[in-house]
């Protein structure tokens, strides 16, 4: 027995000792414009956030024990494309406030920084002071709601007007518009005070029975998401009320379908005119990078309100 569990012991260290030989390439590519913010908030993201997003990674020797080091450099890489802050010049300045609200909702989700990530390096979690400070640090971004009523009414207008079928627009990957989302049951809302925005999330009759029969994790197939964004504006009595419409988003859950982007499509319609989002198809890898720290949660970040 002891031959036999020694014989074990020696064939696993030499496959691990093998491993070392194989080695993902992680470079440090140049800085073309470093982010920039209070020294209290960069603090809180360069100790948190640059391992991964940045171009700034400073790997620790155990970092690089395979076969860790295979994910820890697809998570660098991942996170790279979804938000880089060094490349933040490369960034219009609505995408930067975007990005930001994005991280700290998913920092406040408990997303990010991702778990696997927190247990070997418990300096990177985020306290909830912190986090205060750099929702603080966002809501000095806010900007003043316009108030015009006559603006608010000519736009619900607007909204409620449905194209025709003919002229439906259709997503470089071939989801087409889905205007009848405006029927459907409000499941969520959320709120982006950094671009005086509101944001509700529709769901349809299957996503709908989902939630009142918690299978929600996974999604069931035929869920579809509608997550609606306008422009804050308050009238002249105070009330806040939707504004200009900003953009639709749509995901669609089919597992064999949509199996490249872990069975989720992804569609997004901006503007009154209704524009298709993206340069090509491929900007549903976009999607799924910025949706992947919720793989736990079937890649959803909506927490349904519940009658």
């Amino acid at each position: 027995m002891k031959k036999y569990f020694l014989i074990t012991s020696v064939c696993i260290a030499v496959v691990v000792l093998g491993l070392q030989l194989f080695r993902p390439a992680v470079e440090n590519p140049p800085v073309t414009q470093d982010f920039e913010a209070p020294a209290a908030v960069k603090k809180v993201l360069v100790r948190s956030c640059y391992d991964c997003h940045s171009n700034q990674t400073n790997l620790r020797w155990y970092d690089k024990i395979q076969p860790v080091f295979w994910q820890v450099a697809g998570h660098i890489r991942d996170g790279r494309k979804g938000l880089n802050f060094s490349n933040w010049d490369k960034l219009a300045p609505a995408d930067r406030k975007a990005k930001l609200w994005e991280a700290v909702n998913q920092i406040e989700s408990g997303a990010m920084p991702i778990h696997s990530y927190e247990i070997v390096h418990s300096d990177a979690r985020i306290s909830a002071g912190e986090l205060a400070e750099l929702k603080a640090y966002l809501m000095g971004m806010v900007h003043d709601m316009p108030n015009d009523t006559g603006k608010i009414q000519d736009l619900n207008r607007q909204l409620r007007a449905k194209p025709t079928a003919a002229a439906l627009p259709v997503s470089l990957n071939g989801i087409t518009y889905i205007p009848d989302y405006k029927d459907w049951q409000i499941i969520s809302t959320s709120d982006r005070l950094d671009n005086g925005t509101m944001r509700v999330i529709y769901g349809n009759q299957i996503a709908v029975r989902a939630v009142k029969e918690n299978r929600i994790n996974p999604w069931p197939d035929g869920t579809i998401f509608a997550k609606v964004a306008w422009d804050q504006l308050e009238d002249n009595n105070g009330n806040v009320n939707t504004g200009a419409f900003k953009q639709v988003e749509f995901m669609i859950k089919d597992a064999q379908k949509y199996r490249s982007t872990n069975g989720w499509g992804f569609a997004r319609f901006k503007t009154p005119k209704l524009v298709p989002y993206g340069k090509t198809e491929m900007f549903t890898t976009e999607c799924i990078s910025c949706h992947k720290p919720m793989k736990d949660n079937d890649f959803v970040f909506t927490f349904p309100i519940k009658n």
